[in-house]
């Protein structure tokens, strides 16, 4: 009863002075809407940049032979068609395998030379590259068997060269050898040219780079694992097996699950730096609070002794004011919430399809619990000095 009785005054006391219960939230209403905001800003960047490396291939592993401009390597040191066989066989954890070559090459555009990157690629290579065809088709069994001359370029090269026909079925001279455009393609995640695919490209299957190079050798081979967990251990294996087949070589064996890490790393730091500061703007808020709250204790010392005077005791005081807080805290903090969720589920309609913005229920309870305990914390002030009036000399108080 004791502490209903107290919910009543407090509450009473907020009606009658309710702009000053708004405008003392107002500082908790845009903290808490801070928290959830920053969470959720911090948190759908981080999935961004952890899909787009992903989509890359965060579960991938390659090797490629370490060359030095000094010293010409032995043949006997290029990775081979064998070498990529002996990983499918050898490494469990490789669910897929390809290797590719690449080389500058040009094409003959209405009459003129024009540098393109020339892609030779074994099987697999979509499946681990995630190429999306827009035009035509990708290589096929038939067309390594048969060794037909076809390829496949980018869009960019695809414009340039086409404009605006379809380029599938045309015909694109690289060297010596004319090749027919089976297909228009573009990564699925790009790599901004620090891959070996540039903007404007050629993929050909690897049995015809030899025409052009003049060895079957690889420059690179990539291996995939089901899951980025079992990355470290296929990297451990691949690189003891390469070393294995080809002693005195140096070899650099990658994965990208450093980036991943540190992606993640930078994501959760810069998530904490927000949070810190979104925190900041409650501390400032719940100052606000206490001095609002002296000056309410003084303006109602007369109210406070008449309430002793028939009886209430110091708990019931304090009670009172810790109420009175905890209602403006509370009620500020569930208002910054419900803004701080609106923003993002209108915002999400204004973004890519492929990107969601998700909404953390923890930053929700954090908003709320620290709304609350500031509010509290910065009560307890006020109302111990309210607990503590004595009652003749609240009295005499004008």
């Amino acid at each position: 009863m004791q502490l209903k009785e107290s919910l009543t005054v407090a509450v009473d006391a907020l009606r009658s002075n309710k702009l000053r219960a708004v405008l003392t939230s107002i500082g908790v209403i845009i903290g808490s809407a801070s928290i959830v905001l920053v969470v959720t800003v911090a948190l759908t960047s981080q999935k961004f940049v952890i899909s787009q490396i992903e989509a890359i291939g965060s579960n991938l592993v390659w090797v490629e032979l370490v060359r030095t401009p000094e010293k010409t390597q032995p043949l006997s040191y290029e990775l081979t068609i064998q070498d990529m066989e002996a990983i499918a066989a050898n490494v469990p954890e490789a669910v897929a395998v390809m290797g590719f070559r690449d080389a500058p090459m040009t094409v003959i555009v209405q009459g003129q030379a024009r540098p393109v990157r020339l892609i030779g690629v074994t099987e697999n290579y979509q499946k681990i590259r995630k190429l999306i065809m827009m035009r035509g088709r990708y290589f096929d069994s038939g067309d390594r068997i048969t060794g037909a001359k076809v390829c496949l370029v980018t869009k960019d090269l695809a414009d340039r060269v086409f404009t605006v026909e379809n380029p599938v079925g045309r015909s694109i001279r690289m060297g010596e050898l004319s090749f027919t455009v089976i297909g228009v393609f573009r990564e699925r995640a790009s790599t901004y040219g620090l891959s070996e695919i540039q903007k404007e490209s050629v993929i050909i299957p690897h049995t015809l780079m030899k025409y052009y190079t003049g060895t079957d050798v690889l420059g690179t081979i990539y291996a995939q694992t089901s899951s980025p967990d079992l990355v470290n251990s296929m990297d451990k294996q691949i690189d003891r097996l390469i070393r294995s087949r080809h002693r005195g070589a140096e070899y650099n064996v990658q994965t990208l699950t450093a980036i991943l890490s540190a992606a993640r790393t930078i994501a959760l730091a810069l998530r904490i730096v927000l949070v810190i500061i979104a925190a900041i703007a409650l501390l400032i808020s719940g100052i606000g609070i206490m001095n609002i709250m002296l000056v309410t204790v003084k303006e109602r010392t007369r109210e406070i002794g008449i309430r002793r005077a028939i009886g209430a005791q110091r708990r019931e005081i304090m009670a009172q004011f810790l109420i009175e807080a905890f209602l403006i805290s509370g009620g500020g903090a569930v208002i910054g919430i419900l803004i701080g969720i609106a923003i993002p589920v209108f915002a999400q309609q204004l973004l890519p399809g492929n990107l969601r913005v998700p909404i953390s229920p923890l930053s929700v309870v954090l908003a709320f619990l620290v709304s609350c305990s500031t509010g509290l914390l910065f009560g307890y002030l006020p109302a111990s000095q309210a607990a503590r009036l004595e009652p003749v000399e609240s009295l005499r108080y004008e």
